[in-house]
């Protein structure tokens, strides 16, 4: 079975043209609605993608339709190939799964994306490492100040409770217990 999914952004743009198109590439049924593409929780694509089965195609007009970024075409892809489906876009015919050379495409596409995250996390714990040895603190900043800490650790010394020590700085008795094991 063929499927469609059409998409607009806005109330004020019409589906006519994408359904029309669709149909004439022979769906039998088509999937509409009006939301944007930077939404990745689109209720009526999850439903075409359910209604998939083995050996079904989805169909869109255009790639822009079924997803805004590489990562978010990659995961709605990789959804419709676990269904045992291809997918096909009529304006772009690079982008169809049940040719070889559409699936290359999307396979270069897919490592394009994975180096790219790769980058990414490698650009963010170099930044991560410079900032620490600038003396930038990560997490959350602690409830006592170094004072504090010193007379909760004298006062514990004192055998004073953890829960009246803990009480009279208004944190929990668990702060203070981490105060003697550091």
């Amino acid at each position: 079975m063929i499927i469609g999914y059409a998409r607009v952004s806005t109330d004020g743009q019409t589906l006519d043209a994408q359904q029309a198109a669709l149909r004439e590439a022979g769906c039998a049924r088509v999937f509409s609605e009006k939301v944007s593409g930077a939404k990745t929780d689109r209720a009526q694509l999850a439903k075409a993608i359910a209604a998939l089965a083995e050996g079904d195609t989805l169909i869109v007009t255009k790639l822009d339709r079924l997803a805004r970024s590489t990562r978010d075409l990659l995961n709605t892809l990789d959804a419709i190939g676990k269904a045992g489906a291809a997918f096909k876009s009529l304006g772009d015919p690079w982008c169809d799964t049940t040719s070889a050379h559409g699936r290359l495409m999307l396979t270069v596409l897919g490592g394009l994306a994975e180096f790219e995250r790769h980058l990414i996390l490698a650009r963010t714990s170099e930044g991560r490492q410079r900032a620490q040895q600038r003396g930038v603190r990560f997490g959350r900043k602690q409830k006592l100040t170094a004072h504090q800490q010193q007379e909760a650790l004298a006062r514990r010394a004192n055998g004073e409770t953890l829960v009246d020590i803990a009480r009279s700085y208004a944190v929990s008795h668990s702060t203070i217990t981490r105060l003697s094991a550091s």
